[in-house]
């Protein structure tokens, strides 16, 4: 058997966002490797292998997103929602986090579901920070009912203590959007497949701007991040092909029933999690 039927995706084409750095371009190079089509969007710099086609944009603003639409082929198999930012100190830019790391994700995937083939698929880079989606999801359903950017973007401004966790209720919502669509008729009519990667403590090109966030300072950051995610199993940070690869994979074939799922790819810290907070007295 060729490994490359297995993955069903030579000749085919995809999108991936955020494909300059990170778990993006790791997911991005493994998929032309797969024989895929790759259409790469990029914003501080262009990737250096070859893709069929480099997308510069930005996709924190409703014109960026739609210039980069207008650039992506009529027919898509398989769309990787990759691109994000971190927090700043202090959320000054949290409308931005909010608009770039979940409503884009939102938008870009009901824009391109017209195109994307029969038994396709959607996957999103998320977080394990999401993992308490629980506590937010009535929120999380007021924002992934916004139809429009200028609605989104309204209900935001009218809720400053959701904005206010930036990052982390931006994952909740692409996590809730998940299991909310997988069997939507939209989705499930075509039997297209929508899951997200939930990444553990990966090492990126973004990882000093959330360490930064944390405290205003990366490397006090770091410590704080390390001491509560690492240093209770002696762990070490993953690299972005350790996410990268398994995004490329669940957007392929070999995953091919499985849909509205969140894979925390955390080395088991979101399952200790879920294991303590139903085992504390």
């Amino acid at each position: 058997m060729d490994l490359l039927d297995v993955f069903g995706l030579r000749g085919k084409n995809v999108l991936v966002t955020g494909a300059g750095s990170g778990m993006g371009k790791a997911a991005a190079r493994l998929l032309t490797e797969l024989g895929a089509n790759v259409y790469a969007t990029v914003r501080r710099k262009p990737v250096d292998f070859a893709v069929t086609k480099q997308i510069p944009c930005d996709l924190g603003s409703q014109a960026g997103v739609d210039t980069m639409l207008a650039q992506t082929p009529d027919e898509l198999d398989a769309i990787y929602i990759c691109h994000g930012i971190s927090n700043t100190q202090g959320n000054r830019n949290a409308m931005q986090v909010q608009l770039t790391n979940f409503y884009s994700f939102k938008y870009i995937t009901e824009q391109l579901l017209p195109r994307i083939a029969d038994n396709g698929s959607v996957t999103f880079i998320s977080s394990d920070g999401g993992k308490a989606w629980r506590e937010n999801i009535a929120a999380c359903r007021e924002i992934i009912g916004c139809k429009t950017w200028e609605s989104a973007s309204a209900w935001y401004e009218a809720h400053p203590d959701k904005t206010a966790g930036g990052y982390v209720f931006a994952k909740q919502c692409q996590h809730v959007y998940v299991m909310d669509m997988c069997q939507n008729e939209a989705f499930i009519s075509r039997k297209i497949r929508i899951n997200a990667i939930a990444p553990g403590m990966t090492k990126t090109g973004l990882t000093d701007d959330f360490n930064a966030s944390i405290c205003g300072d990366a490397e006090k950051g770091q410590a704080i991040l390390e001491k509560l995610f690492l240093a209770p199993w002696n762990g070490r940070w993953a690299s972005a092909e350790e996410m990268g690869y398994p995004m490329a994979a669940v957007g392929s074939h070999l995953f091919s029933y499985m849909s509205g799922q969140i894979l925390y790819i955390d080395y088991g810290t979101a399952s200790t999690w879920e294991m303590d907070e139903l085992t504390k007295s």
